[in-house]
């Protein structure tokens, strides 16, 4: 029997996904026993900075990455939004289980829609693809870097008498503060990150043990989502640096993806979709990356 080690940040919704994953993972039967172990990250380290000027890249993934690398963890548990497309010799993403909803929810304690929020009202994110989907819609927000994990900023939605705060509604379920959300905002025009609502199983490719029992647990109708969007992602060269947004839509054996990629500043939108063989993600994902790219979103993307 297998002795699983998992490798997760200390976060309460890191936890309760992480403890998600050790239930799912009890049910197997190779699997003997299951041990948490928490590794602070970067990003949960350093609170008072914006993600964009952190370098974005890994700050909530590569302390557990290493501790993949060094043996002291057989599985790491990801927020797959926050794991980077890029290679990490050893390492393989192997497994994501069924997806929460992906969307993104607006919570006020002043106003029952967005679109109700008057010019110059306050606005709480930590997240570029936001601001930039939020801006682009509304230009006259005035809107703040909120950090933090997800009860800090309900607080400070409160303390700092905030018009309002955007956060994923996934963490907002989890967590059980569904009753918070005032609006589930539409995705026509707040695309959600990549592999948002979804949790990346990553593991080292030479632990034959970890890699089956992962792969048991695997939702194909999520894998194939989040391959096409991170596909998508690693063709664009983009990141937490760069407002991209996408949604995938499974229906029958067809996967569409909706996708977008925006300037910092909200102005410049640059859209496309493609729908094509749901079990051919990868290369749906970087057929649309092509089509954004050949729109114009390099530019975006140098700048």
């Amino acid at each position: 029997m297998t002795h699983i080690r998992i490798g997760t940040r200390a976060s309460a919704l890191a936890l309760w996904q992480a403890n998600h994953i050790a239930d799912l993972l009890r049910q197997v039967p190779s699997v003997g026993s299951v041990e948490l172990v928490r590794i602070e990250t970067t990003g949960d380290a350093v609170q008072d900075r914006p993600l964009s000027a952190m370098g974005g890249f890994g700050v909530f993934t590569r302390e557990i990455q290493n501790a993949l690398l060094d043996r002291r963890v057989d599985v790491a548990v990801h927020s797959l939004k926050d794991l980077p497309t890029l290679f990490v010799e050893g390492l393989k993403l192997i497994a994501t289980p069924a997806r929460a909803p992906i969307g993104d929810a607006f919570i006020s304690h002043k106003y029952s829609k967005f679109d109700d929020l008057p010019a110059g009202a306050t606005l709480g994110t930590s997240s570029l693809r936001r601001r930039a989907q939020i801006l682009n819609r509304r230009p006259d927000l005035n809107l703040i870097d909120l950090r933090g994990n997800v009860d800090t900023r309900l607080r400070k939605l409160r303390d700092q008498n905030l018009d309002g705060i955007i956060l994923a509604q996934a963490g907002l379920i989890r967590l059980g503060f569904e009753n918070q959300i005032t609006e589930r905002l539409d995705p026509e025009w707040m695309l959600p990150a990549v592999g948002q609502g979804a949790i990346g199983l990553e593991c080292r490719e030479d632990n034959v043990e970890a890699v089956e029992a992962l792969r048991t647990i695997n939702d194909p109708k999520t894998w194939n989502a989040v391959l096409a969007e991170r596909s998508m992602l690693f063709a664009l060269g983009g990141g937490c640096l760069v407002p991209i947004g996408v949604q995938s839509i499974a229906e029958a054996e067809t996967l569409t993806l909706r996708a977008a990629v925006l300037s910092q500043d909200g102005r410049q939108r640059i859209y496309d979709q493609i729908s094509g063989a749901s079990d051919r993600p990868q290369e749906l994902g970087a057929l649309l990356a092509g089509k954004l790219l050949d729109a114009g979103a390099k530019q975006l993307l140098l700048n």
